[in-house]
């Protein structure tokens, strides 16, 4: 029987206040962000922070229920939320409408949610689930971790189907994480690196569509079409460059004032922060994610069970993967997929999915004071 269904007051006494600081303000210069990213706009884009702030409000309120509620209790619900989200992701191709190519979102009325963002969480908690009924002391090979791969296999398919590679690469990444925590053995790491190398160019033949090998393209010779796939990116440089060492200003950013810097409030809002707020801002911004990333991977490391380990572990690589996959690609330095920043990017499902993760992480730390270190036992 597991004991804590609420918090007790030593729980509330280990509030894990950094955590929190860190996050809150993350989402608060999102929010700042935002307003300067729609400024240009009229009508319902306009007011998109509004909006951003109701999500973020939901998003608490959510986050609060799940840190009051021991996170063990998720364990046995592993498998039926994963089941939830896996049955979600299908039933977008049923229900979902399409949106600029792809087809994502799920419509009740005016309530929109994107399954796909969901399963993110819902992945790292069946993996955690996994990991803590298969406890292995020695290093584990690839026929060890052939069910966790399945699991991820499954639902990164579905929303590579959508078409999203971007959230598709997250589920992957995410799962490569937990596994690299793992201990696997050295040659079975080794065969698993030379597979990913031998499968790369049946990846880009058979998997890869037309627009997703052009951005490629474009990001190994962004020169060539600046004036079509190339514009994104190079404006996004653009703009990063005109910030300088102290940026240009709050609402001062001509990238983004004169309309050159498209998405800038779904998959570019690093580069508007960036042109207003310079080099120390964009600095602040990372050392701010930096921080939740090592903080969270702290957690885990304190946990007091294989499963809190693992969830820490999971929680924080969502974080991670999205915050250097996006500043990344905005930055030049990896190809464009359409994979936001934490908390800073528009989008109600979004946000949300890093609430839960963020209060996931908040719930393993304020018990870790039980047990011992569980990281090195995975």
């Amino acid at each position: 029987m597991i004991r804590g269904d609420s918090l007790s007051s030593r729980d509330r006494d280990h509030f894990d206040w950094p955590l929190f600081i860190a996050a809150v303000s993350i989402a608060v210069l999102g929010v700042v962000n935002l307003y300067s990213a729609t400024s240009v706009y009229s009508g319902a884009r306009a007011e998109l922070y509004i909006s951003q702030v109701y999500w973020l409000f939901m998003g608490g309120i959510i986050g609060g229920v799940l840190i009051a509620i021991d996170y063990r209790h998720l364990e046995r619900l592993g498998y039926v939320l994963y089941t939830f989200g896996v049955f979600s992701l299908a039933l977008v191709f049923v229900l979902a409408r399409d949106v600029r190519g792809s087809a994502r979102w799920i419509e009740f009325g005016a309530f929109r949610f994107q399954p796909s963002e969901f399963m993110k969480v819902f992945l790292v908690i069946a993996l955690a689930k996994f990991l803590h009924d298969d406890p292995r002391n020695e290093g584990r090979t690839l026929r060890d971790l052939a069910i966790p791969a399945a699991l991820t296999a499954v639902p990164a398919l579905l929303v590579l189907k959508q078409p999203d590679l971007g959230t598709a690469l997250i589920l992957v990444f995410v799962f490569l994480t937990i596994a690299a925590l793992t201990r696997v053995r050295w040659r079975s790491a080794a065969l698993f690196v030379v597979s990913i190398l031998v499968a790369l160019p049946i990846v880009w033949e058979y998997v890869l569509l037309d627009y997703q090998r052009a951005r490629v393209l474009v990001f190994l010779h962004p020169e060539e079409d600046l004036l079509h796939r190339g514009w994104h990116a190079h404006h996004s440089r653009v703009a990063i460059g005109n910030g300088g060492l102290f940026g240009n200003g709050y609402l001062r950013g001509t990238q983004n004032q004169f309309l050159f810097l498209p998405d800038q409030f779904s998959d570019f809002p690093f580069p508007v922060f960036a042109e207003e707020w310079g080099f120390v801002g964009g600095v602040v911004l990372v050392c701010l994610y930096a921080f939740l990333v090592v903080w969270g991977i702290r957690i885990a490391s304190m946990a007091k069970d294989r499963f809190g380990a693992v969830l820490g572990v999971g929680c924080a690589a969502i974080i991670f993967w999205h915050a250097i996959i996006n500043i990344g690609m905005t930055s030049g330095v990896v190809p464009v997929v359409g994979v936001g920043l934490p908390l800073f990017s528009y989008g109600g499902s979004s946000v949300t999915t890093v609430m839960v993760a963020i209060a996931l992480l908040m719930s393993v730390s304020m018990r870790r004071y039980s047990g011992v270190a569980s990281l090195d036992r995975l």
